[in-house]
């Protein structure tokens, strides 16, 4: 089975779940891997060619071309679908991330293909190819297969091994052409300063409506009652965030925090926001809504802290915190620096 794992990065700097694409399409064949080719977009990124070698691929197709130092649908989908065309891979995987939807639908239509979304696992069986997949808000999970060729899956970050680095790794890097017509131009764009991602954290802390009801603060001089309200949230945030960085994780948020202008929406966790697998999950102020608990389900260990004991977050919770979070969390994490010695 010829298979191709496209290498989604921003500005050089690859999606960690890439790699975790390429340790998956290598385990396929067993004791006998298939041949891996990894595709890598964009202007000037040898490096991420590189990388890609040293993270396991066989071969490389770099289309390495000044129209596509932007991500833009139109060129990389046509890109892509041309060397599909050319070359017929019988499996295109992804990690799942807003391009790679967007790219990997749009060359799967030009190819007369369909697109498996969010595969948290992915079984080859000579050439039949059986993906499992959540459904109903993350409460199910299906085994879906489909017959179209090439099959376009996009993988949840962090549901597969990510392989080791073996620095120094060489192999077969083809320069091939790139397809620069296109309708849109990029006229400018800016980036979010999130810290650590939430899509690839170990450990993520997140705050919700919670943060923001702590009567004791006495905000400045001057603000009416909304102001007020937001001040009080990002100082709440800012326990989040100390908390986060102790940890060496993320901070994130749940909708009502984001809706209400306490954070940024680059920190929403939920259905529309970011769906995560963290190895740890705190949610500080969080009720609980089911968008939310949909986004957080492949946590493998969720911690609640709330003043509410009948929120529905203590229904997935392992550890239930009863309690204020402002004096619950600055405890957690002066216990935390003790216990890491920070």
């Amino acid at each position: 089975m010829k298979t191709f794992v496209y290498i989604d990065h921003f500005k050089g700097e690859a999606q960690p779940a890439s790699w975790e694409a390429l340790g998956l399409a290598k385990s396929f064949g067993g004791s006998s891997p298939l041949t891996t080719t990894a595709l890598v977009f964009g202007s000037g990124v040898d490096d991420v060619a590189k990388a890609a070698l040293e993270y396991g691929a066989d071969e490389v197709l770099l289309a390495d071309d000044p129209a596509l130092l932007d991500y833009r649908a139109e060129t990389y989908a046509a890109t892509l679908s041309a060397l599909a065309s050319s070359l017929n891979p019988d499996l295109i995987l992804f990690p799942t991330t807003a391009r790679t939807r967007e790219l990997s639908a749009m060359s799967a239509l030009d190819l007369n293909s369909n697109v498996i979304t969010d595969a948290t696992a992915v079984e080859v069986n000579d050439d039949n190819i059986v993906v499992t997949r959540p459904i109903y808000e993350a409460k199910l999970f299906e085994k879906v297969t489909a017959s179209a060729k090439p099959q376009f899956i996009t993988l949840r970050g962090r549901a597969f091994p990510k392989p080791d680095q073996e620095t120094g790794r060489t192999g077969t890097i083809t320069k091939v052409d790139a397809k620069t017509d296109a309708l849109s131009t990029v006229e400018g764009y800016s980036v979010a300063e999130v810290g650590v991602s939430l899509n690839d954290a170990g450990v993520i802390v997140s705050g919700g409506r919670g943060v923001s009801n702590n009567p004791s603060l006495q905000p400045p001089a001057g603000l009416d009652d909304k102001q007020t309200e937001v001040w009080r949230a990002q100082q709440g945030f800012k326990l989040v965030g100390e908390l986060a960085s102790v940890l060496g994780g993320a901070v994130g948020a749940s909708r009502a925090a984001v809706d209400a202008g306490y954070i940024p929406y680059s920190n929403q966790v939920g259905q529309t926001g970011k769906v995560v697998a963290p190895d740890l999950y705190i949610a500080c102020g969080i009720s609980g809504a089911i968008q939310h608990l949909a986004g957080i389900r492949s946590a493998k260990m969720v911690v609640a802290i709330n003043k509410d004991t009948d929120a529905p977050i203590f229904k997935v919770a392992r550890y239930g915190v009863v309690g204020d979070l402002f004096v619950i969390v600055p405890a957690l994490t002066e216990a935390f620096k003790k216990k890491l010695g920070k």
